[in-house]
């Protein structure tokens, strides 16, 4: 037997699917205004919002974040090198990790675009909120 879900709960999270949707669309269109591909923004996004707050990550820890195979974020990280977004450095304390910070260049261009989607971010705040009502 099916358990019966209050319609108001399914407009919820119908209204919530389509904010959403509409603010990965403007975040997508911004990354673009700002020279970035959606791919790259994603990239720059996940190493400068690291989880730990270091602003810096590793091929493993994006792969994890992103939910991508290491080898795609490898390749994405080396497109990111090629065009002067992100630097890598070896870590001190264990010299087959290499961490990943954004450029001065990825630095602008993310904020660029990130600061681009404050509108879209508070609608999406708002959407999120509007679950729990």
């Amino acid at each position: 037997m099916e358990a019966s879900v209050p319609a108001s709960e399914v407009a919820r999270v119908a209204d919530f699917r389509a904010a959403l949707r509409a603010f990965l669309r403007k975040a997508e269109r911004n990354a673009r205004k700002s020279g970035l591909t959606p791919q790259r923004y994603l990239l720059l996004l996940m190493i400068k919002g690291a989880a730990d707050g270091s602003e810096q990550s590793t091929v493993t820890e994006l792969a994890e974040r992103l939910q991508l195979a290491q080898s795609t974020v490898t390749e994405l990280v080396h497109r990111a090198e090629e065009t002067g977004l992100i630097d890598r450095e070896q870590s001190d304390s264990d010299g087959r990790v290499t961490h990943l910070r954004l450029s001065a260049e990825g630095e602008r261009r993310l904020m660029q675009a990130f600061t681009s989607n404050e509108q879209e971010r508070q609608e999406l705040r708002t959407a999120i909120a509007h679950l729990d009502s």
